[in-house]
């Protein structure tokens, strides 16, 4: 591999790149496609929607609970593979429940909650993998190069979901999720690099230990700390958006499903500008400036979603389609810039024996409040209208970039953490 070449002469991170390529693209249909079938299929209420939305974030919080060190302590690739067919048997279940006629609203939620739970598992995973296979030098332009791809994945996953949701019908459309799954476990069993042998420690004494230990590592670090505690909030806006936002865009401004699609595919172009620019951001103002910067640009820009059709501006489609579309450029392409730096800081300075751990940690406390937002918005549509709940939720989200303040003097990334395990209290 050469210096020029970069990570795209690495053989294996090509690998573990084709396996979340495609995958990435298949996720993003059965991601348009679960509430579509419940409002459009299945013809749910809000509360429904919001509850299957919750319902495909809660096993993630169990994940992260349970699964930090037994991450730590096993071979992370055959876990990810694991991940995937797991997540490829239950997407496909839809498929021939829809063929056979059964399909209902409760074999939809049991397919969101194990197709979480198995996400969770792969993402704490991934985390935890990449600077394993890579190295912690070359983490920044792997996660750049992997949020890019998830970017183009936005752009022509959920744009062509609507279409392909449109010719075949929702149920049958999330067959292609499925296929995609079997295929990234096929490229990731053909990577090469041997793991390090994980370090044997005996197990956790108790389910909390673990947690304990990441917890204690997170929140003791001065720097992780703020970015957790701002992703938290961060996390409760999104709990919002994620209930809220179909719902919204199909039955509040009555968009079809190919130009909700279309919509949320142009937030993928947004991403890929933020991938591109993240590493020249911090080159110029410094990572904690890029920190506070990208944060603040990406939530103040989901002021627009609740403006749309609203008696503020002109209602009509072409100011709608303005808003949102601005609102999914600029808003994801902002956050996929913060996120690739956030993570990038995080990987490099927690210690690598506990990172496993750090990662659950992390999606516990923020994944956590996910489900718990989106049943509250669900509640706060019934009873005060949807546009209210979704005010309500991108209002709360402009408190984040605070708690980032800490970190404003932070011209770059410190050295690598140190080894050392954290005492046991």
């Amino acid at each position: 591999m050469t210096e020029r070449s970069g990570l795209w002469g690495h053989a294996d991170f090509l690998r573990l790149w084709a396996a979340q390529a495609i995958s990435a693209y298949g996720s993003r249909i059965t991601r348009t496609a679960l509430p579509i079938i419940a409002v459009s299929t299945l013809h749910q209420s809000e509360a429904i929607v919001s509850l299957l939305m919750a319902l495909q974030l809660g096993p993630g919080i169990l994940v992260g609970l349970l699964a930090g060190g037994f991450i730590d302590r096993s071979r992370k690739r055959r876990i990810l593979m694991a991940s995937d067919v797991i997540r490829a048997a239950a997407v496909g279940s839809l498929t021939v429940a829809w063929f056979l006629g059964y399909l209902s609203i409760i074999h939809v939620m049991i397919v969101g909650a194990v197709v979480g739970g198995a996400t969770a598992l792969f993402q704490i995973t991934d985390n935890t993998y990449l600077p394993a296979l890579i190295g912690r030098k070359q983490l920044a332009e792997g996660n750049a190069k992997l949020e890019s791809t998830e970017a183009i994945a936005e752009i022509t996953g959920p744009a062509s979901a609507g279409y392909l949701i449109a010719l075949l019908g929702a149920p049958l459309a999330v067959a292609i999720d499925a296929v995609s799954y079997l295929w990234s476990a096929v490229m990731l069993r053909r990577i090469r690099t041997v793991e390090p042998v994980p370090v044997k420690r005996p197990p956790a004494q108790h389910l909390g230990e673990d947690l304990k230990i990441g917890l204690r590592i997170v929140f003791g670090h001065p720097i992780v700390r703020p970015i957790v505690l701002s992703h938290m909030v961060w996390s409760i806006s999104g709990g919002f958006f994620m209930a809220l936002y179909t719902l919204f865009c199909l039955r509040e401004l009555g968009l079809s499903a190919g130009t909700f699609g279309v919509i949320v595919g142009l937030g993928g172009i947004g991403s890929l500008a933020g991938a591109a620019i993240s590493r020249r951001l911090v080159a110029r103002i410094g990572l904690g400036s890029t920190l506070l910067l990208t944060s603040s640009a990406s939530l103040a820009c989901a002021l627009l979603i609740p403006l749309a059709g609203s008696p503020i501006v002109a209602n009509t489609f072409a100011i709608t389609f303005a808003l949102l579309a601005a609102h999914q450029l600029f808003s994801d392409g902002f956050a996929v810039a913060f996120v690739i730096q956030a993570v990038t800081l995080r990987q490099t300075v927690l210690p690598k024996e506990v990172l496993g751990r750090a990662n659950a940690a992390i999606h516990v406390c923020t994944s956590g409040l996910l489900p718990v937002a989106a049943v509250t918005a669900g509640v706060i549509a019934e009873l005060a209208g949807t546009r209210t709940a979704v005010w309500v939720g991108v209002l709360i989200g402009l408190v984040s970039p605070l708690l980032l303040l800490p970190l404003r003097h932070l011209r770059e990334i410190p050295p690598t953490a140190s080894t050392e395990m954290p005492a046991a209290s």
